[in-house]
């Protein structure tokens, strides 16, 4: 007999986002050391996660930003841990007339209960991004 025909859908929407800005430079290519910024975990059942979202504070030189998947776990340890994507963002310059973009990551998948979403940046940049995660708990 087949498990889960039924679909299920978040029971509480989520935004959840880093509590200080992505600065800091971190080239290591396995998370386990470096500056990090953790900007979701999942909910005691679980979450699904749509999307995440960077946002320039001000001046900043190009640069990109590794979003990372964990299980919950040490990021110490390599195998805890597996680079989802990475995503450009260009230069900015802050302006008073004019807006800076946004730069958005479709996620669109389920994490287990307790994973976390860490980020981290190619190159250390002046203002930094806010970094925030749309998603839900099951």
């Amino acid at each position: 007999m087949a498990a889960g025909t039924a679909p299920i859908f978040t029971e509480a929407p989520r935004t959840d986002w880093g509590v200080v800005p992505l600065a800091t430079a971190n080239t290591t290519i396995d998370l386990t050391s470096g500056t990090i910024l953790l900007v979701f975990t999942a909910g005691a059942d679980g979450s699904y996660l749509s999307r995440i979202k960077f946002r320039s504070l001000g001046t900043n030189t190009a640069t990109v930003a590794r979003v990372w998947i964990n299980n919950g776990a040490t990021t110490a340890t390599l195998a805890n841990n597996i680079l989802w994507g990475e995503i450009t963002l260009a230069a900015t310059t802050v302006s008073q007339v004019a807006a800076l973009v946004d730069y958005e990551m479709p996620l669109g998948f389920a994490i287990p209960a307790a994973y976390r979403v860490y980020c981290t940046t190619g190159t250390t940049v002046a203002a930094g991004y806010a970094v925030s995660v749309v998603g839900g708990d099951y």
